[in-house]
């Protein structure tokens, strides 16, 4: 489904937002004070306007209402992204969706106006710190504060074993979703589904039973 999307900002950030949403194929009006910024991204947004977004009168004509999402992306300007998340909320922005740096800063967008807060650096780096600091998993996707997903290679044990033999979710309470092979998921799996050395594995599970189970 298309969505109507008003992206406030044009950094490294948000350039790559209105990227990423031209090749989901939704509708994006960018927004920036800064003319380059505004003229590089004029390719991929369908419409994009030189303002600023901290000005009542600016934001009222661009019919806020009439977006599906609302992303402040304001880089280097906390003030800036305070007064323009409050604003969009107070014009009846179905969601707002805030950038944060710090955690002090998040506490005062969801306070005021922000409907959800995003961490990009914070959020890549914990991500890249678990990643890498073990060399079985693949990929890691933190679900909530508790829950994650992790693509992770069957440790040597349970090599030749079907997924019944193992008993994970038993043992572990993890869930074993998908194998993934040659770049091919098959999410078709079986109780019987035997583990060899060239597949791997997507599971579901707590983060500290995931830890536990697979050593990281």
């Amino acid at each position: 489904m298309t969505k109507s999307i008003l992206l406030i900002g044009l950094g490294r950030f948000g350039r790559h937002i209105a990227t990423t949403l031209n090749e989901l194929g939704h509708e994006v009006m960018a927004i920036d004070h800064n003319e380059e910024r505004i003229n590089d991204i004029l390719p991929y947004v369908t419409s994009a306007q030189i303002g600023d977004s901290t000005n009542e009168e600016f934001l009222e004509s661009l019919g806020i209402s009439n977006y599906d999402v609302c992303i402040v992306a304001i880089a280097n300007d906390f003030q800036s992204s305070l007064e323009t998340t409050s604003l969009l909320k107070e014009m009846g922005a179905k969601l707002v969706v805030s950038r944060a740096e710090r955690d002090v800063q998040a506490k005062f967008l969801l306070r005021n106006g922000a409907d959800e807060v995003v961490y990009p650096e914070k959020q890549v780096a914990k991500w890249a710190a678990i990643r890498y600091s073990a060399d079985h998993l693949l990929n890691y996707i933190e679900l909530d504060d508790t829950h994650s997903i992790f693509e992770v290679s069957p440790p040597a044990s349970w090599i030749g074993k079907s997924i019944g033999q193992i008993d994970i979710r038993k043992r572990y309470n993890i869930n074993i979703m998908a194998v993934k092979e040659n770049g091919k998921m098959n999410m078709s799996i079986t109780p019987e589904t035997i583990l060899t050395k060239d597949v791997t594995m997507l599971v579901l599970g707590e983060y500290k039973a995931l830890q536990k189970c697979f050593h990281i």
